[in-house]
């Protein structure tokens, strides 16, 4: 890894830690919260701050509104709003901003209030207002669940892909969250019943939401946050903290067209530019943090990241392989709980990252012994029609 560029690191994480706020708080001040963490977790303070990522979630007019809020006259505005990847695109862009000497720290930050507002997030369309194929997909019934439940479907017709492959996904992510004192109290703040690890059984006997999906493979909708703190190298190796630094990354977007395959994602696109920066292979990765809105999601980016190949997904994540405590296998998957069963306030590329940095610091709840790589993969919009792919690939010295 010495000959790895380290132009600029994540410094500083936080976490919201409910996933419950019962409309006491805004999804600003949860943004504002988690950066006055994240800046403390490494050191730094707001007048170190010359750099402002946002995704809009806090409102419209973003950049502007979020610079004045955090009481900030930013060099850098960057408002990339690209749904649940936005955050590894913010962290790229964050890289090269830094690298071109446009700013030397950057604050990435993100609050929803989804479950408080009672969001049908999986019941309805993309959200984001109108889009080119509304008129195809709107009057035959296309909500966002039942797009991924089409690729699941075609998943299983080309490649024999069965149920219970897809629940090796959501019990070593609900594995993980029980480790997670915060996933714990999230899933009894979310009323979620029988608060344990699941089984196969359990996964494909729980009641079916969009054929062939089930309950137990669909993501939570909480509320949440957090921040990111991304600084130049100089100021990095100062900081409170070990650095993890940002070796590469990659940016892809995908929509329906004639002919296209669905089951293919525009991971196929980022991934290969993401670890061809970073000088490294799918094989080297100790950590994989996946973007689960449901268990197909992580099995069609693995297979598109280059962890398997096309097809074999369903063979390949058998067995518990995706567990934390079986890193001779393979990279251990959203050691968090994932969205599954820790938090999805609606766009989680952030805590992709967040649990990326634990993990290589040696701080998480289900810690991967001596991993020094991790990808966080953020996929936003919908994964059957039009998204957007980011990879990032994180290392440690």
């Amino acid at each position: 890894m010495s000959a790895q560029a380290r132009d600029a690191a994540i410094v500083g994480i936080h976490e919201y830690p409910s996933r419950d706020v019962a409309g006491l708080v805004s999804p600003l001040q949860i943004k504002a919260a988690s950066a006055a963490q994240a800046l403390a977790d490494a050191g730094l303070g707001w007048q170190d701050v010359d750099a402002i990522y946002d995704a809009g979630e806090g409102g419209g007019m973003a950049g502007l509104n979020i610079a004045e809020y955090f009481g900030l006259k930013p060099n850098v505005i960057d408002t990339t709003s690209v749904g649940g990847s936005s955050y590894e695109y913010h962290a790229a862009h964050a890289r090269r901003d830094i690298a071109a000497g446009k700013a030397r720290v950057a604050l990435l930050t993100y609050g929803s209030t989804a479950h408080s507002n009672a969001q049908a997030i999986g019941v309805g369309g993309r959200g984001g207002g109108a889009h080119p194929a509304d008129n195809m997909e709107s009057f035959s019934g296309m909500t966002l669940v039942a797009n991924y439940a089409m690729v699941a479907r075609r998943h299983m017709h080309e490649y024999g892909t069965t149920s219970r492959q897809l629940a090796e996904i959501s019990t070593a992510t609900r594995a993980h969250a029980m480790r997670n004192p915060q996933a714990v109290k999230a899933m009894e703040d979310l009323e979620f019943l029988d608060i344990r690890e699941t089984t196969l059984d359990d996964v494909v006997n729980s009641r079916m939401i969009a054929d062939p999906l089930h309950l137990l493979e669909c993501c939570m909708i909480s509320d949440g946050g957090g921040a990111v703190v991304i600084a130049a190298a100089d100021v990095a190796r100062d900081c409170r903290n070990t650095p993890v630094w940002i070796l590469g990354s990659g940016e892809a977007t995908k929509y329906t067209e004639n002919g296209g395959d669905i089951t293919t994602s525009a991971a196929a696109q980022s991934g290969p530019s993401a670890f061809a920066e970073a000088g490294v292979a799918p094989a080297e990765i100790d950590i994989a943090m996946i973007y689960d809105s449901f268990s197909i999601t992580v099995l069609a980016l693995l297979e598109d990241l280059g962890f398997c190949g096309k097809g074999e997904g369903g063979a390949w994540v058998e067995g518990g392989r995706l567990r934390f405590d079986r890193p001779q296998d393979g990279p251990a998957l959203n050691t968090d709980g994932g969205g599954l069963s820790s938090n999805h306030p609606g766009m989680r590329g952030i805590f992709l990252l967040i649990e990326a940095v634990r993990q290589l610091r040696g701080e998480s709840c289900s810690q991967v012994s001596g991993a020094r790589l991790a990808i966080a993969h953020g996929n936003g919009g919908m994964l059957g029609s039009r998204h957007c792919a980011g990879s990032v690939i994180l290392g440690r010295d």
